[in-house]
């Protein structure tokens, strides 16, 4: 018993190991984090967690009454992990995953707007106790709930915090559609408030 608790740590260690040398392989200034609350205020709400990764950047200098203005536009890769809880009627929760692309303008003071598109979106539903009578038998259904292709689409402003750790606030409109639901999709609103930051400090 204890040498299958020892391989599963060495196991454990060489993962982590894996992973930090993945993450030290990526420039710091390109991989960003962010975390922050997700849902509408009533129900479904719940946590994002989510990562972006610099692609592209244009930066262009404009000259206007004696003073110079910086635009910067960029394309990032992004991910979020979500979980949400239905606080109101206590119905379900969910947890949803997705990933696409954000284009981002930020301007000489700082402030952003962006726009996010998710193609691949996955969202599972769980529902409380549940059964299902099959004959003369009950039986309770394990992680009832289901599975949907969940597509995204986020409209946003934010805050750049120049040479920090944390980078950033943002805030999203998000607008997610759930298909297959019963016969047709399902959209929901949500919103996203939350802050990016880097776990290495820029130069």
């Amino acid at each position: 018993m204890m040498r299958k608790y020892f391989i599963f740590l060495v196991y454990l260690s060489s993962l982590s190991l894996s992973a930090q040398d993945t993450l030290d392989s990526i420039p710091s200034a390109k991989l960003e984090f962010k975390l922050g609350y997700s849902g509408n205020f009533v129900w479904n709400n719940g946590l994002n967690f989510g990562a972006e990764y610099l692609w592209k950047e244009q930066v262009k200098r404009k000259e206007r009454r004696g003073k110079q203005k910086t635009i910067t536009h960029q394309f990032l890769f992004n991910g979020n992990l979500v979980f949400t809880n239905n606080f109101a009627s206590k119905t379900d929760a969910g947890i949803f995953t997705n990933y696409g692309l954000t284009w981002r303008r930020t301007n000489t003071k700082g402030k952003q707007i962006s726009i996010e598109l998710n193609p691949l979106g996955y969202y599972r539903s769980f529902l409380p106790e549940t059964y299902e009578v099959k004959g003369d038998q009950v039986k309770k259904i394990f992680l009832p709930g289901r599975s949907y292709y969940a597509p995204s689409l986020s409209i946003g402003l934010g805050k750049l915090r120049k040479g920090k750790k944390l980078t950033g606030r943002y805030f999203n409109i998000n607008l997610m559609l759930r298909t297959p639901y019963n016969a047709g999709t399902l959209p929901s609103i949500s919103f996203q408030y939350g802050y990016r930051f880097n776990f290495k400090k820029k130069k």
